[in-house]
């Protein structure tokens, strides 16, 4: 199966941090894949699948 299967593909993504600090999830405050210093919405591995099983294919 194709990882773009069922994904928006102009979605933008944080990019990746290097190393600490991380920003925190706003759902679950867990420490997320990206820097503290990025500005926008940021969600922990844990979150962003289960968002992304809410979401895929549901239309």
């Amino acid at each position: 199966m194709s990882e773009d299967y069922c994904t928006i593909g102009e979605a933008q993504r944080p990019p990746r941090a290097d190393g600490p600090p991380y920003a925190e999830c706003v759902l679950c405050r867990e420490p997320t894949e990206y820097p503290e210093a990025y500005k926008g919405i940021t969600l922990c591995p844990v979150c962003e699948w289960q968002e992304a099983q809410r979401t895929a294919c549901s239309g």
